[in-house]
């Protein structure tokens, strides 16, 4: 027989909101989320449709991470940008890659991408706002190509091209100035790399690398770091000083091993 007082709750627990606040009150602060600061984008071509991302992860003015992933696989013809709290956009679209795959299963048929917007603006909705995740979800469906943003309270457009996330704004300054219709796979590739890369230079909370992915009808590449914009290169000067050019105030030596008398330690195999 099964307790259910035992028994672990789904989804979020927020019963400790008031003990949380009370601590806040008290001047106590609590821990701080890792958050993919971001730019990510998406743009629609003729033929399919392009998504991009940079791969730094925040944690206040701390760089947690240099090459996350923020590009998140829902099915084989659909994928998903990530900002916000980084634990928030990973497990939300784990769980919808989840449910679209058991819907596929249901029904026999390739998942649709305003499907997968719809399970995400529904559980976003639900938890009003207090899920960080900002998306952009782009694929090819029997429709054709489709490009969604996906807000943190729930709310949706749907665009030829968008932005997302700190540096969005220096990215859709890249797209309102060279964006076109019926773009070739490479002119998209091109555009969307350019646009991260104006985050990542404009924006501190966006750095490190360019992700690319491209989703045609019958075909998805991911392009893992397709654009390196910040290797690190050798150091044009060398700072190196001979010894004694700093003067030696004062010296002072320790002794931090106590030697006590008393049996030798056994040393033999």
């Amino acid at each position: 027989m099964v307790n259910n007082a035992n028994t672990a709750k789904s989804g979020f627990n927020f019963e400790n909101f008031a003990r949380n606040k009370a601590l806040e009150a008290k001047g106590a602060k609590p821990p701080k989320a890792t958050s993919t600061g971001t730019t990510i984008v998406g743009v629609i071509y003729k033929g399919g449709v392009c998504l991009g991302a940079d791969t730094r992860a925040t944690e206040g003015p701390i760089v947690a991470d240099k090459n996350c992933e923020k590009i998140h696989y829902i099915a084989p013809n659909i994928y998903c940008c990530g900002a916000g709290t980084a634990a928030d956009t990973e497990f939300t679209t784990n769980l919808i890659s989840s449910q679209i795959e058991l819907h596929s299963l249901a029904t026999g048929r390739q998942p649709r991408t305003v499907t997968v917007m719809t399970m995400l603006k529904q559980m976003l909705f639900k938890y009003q706002g207090q899920i960080g995740a900002a998306l952009v979800v782009g694929g090819f469906d029997a429709t054709g190509s489709h490009l969604y943003t996906v807000y943190p309270h729930g709310s949706t457009d749907k665009l030829p091209y968008v932005t997302m996330g700190s540096g969005s704004l220096a990215a859709m300054s890249v797209f309102e100035s060279q964006w076109r219709p019926d773009m070739t796979r490479e002119e998209a590739i091109a555009i969307v790399s350019e646009a991260i890369e104006a985050g990542i230079f404009n924006d501190l909370g966006s750095g490190s690398n360019v992700d690319v992915c491209v989703i045609e009808k019958d075909s998805t590449d991911y392009l893992r770091n397709y654009r390196r914009p910040n290797e690190r290169s050798v150091k044009e000067r060398q700072y190196k000083y001979a010894r004694g050019t700093t003067a030696i105030l004062k010296e002072s030596i320790q002794s931090l091993v106590q030697v006590t008398e008393g049996d030798a330690m056994d040393i033999s195999l």
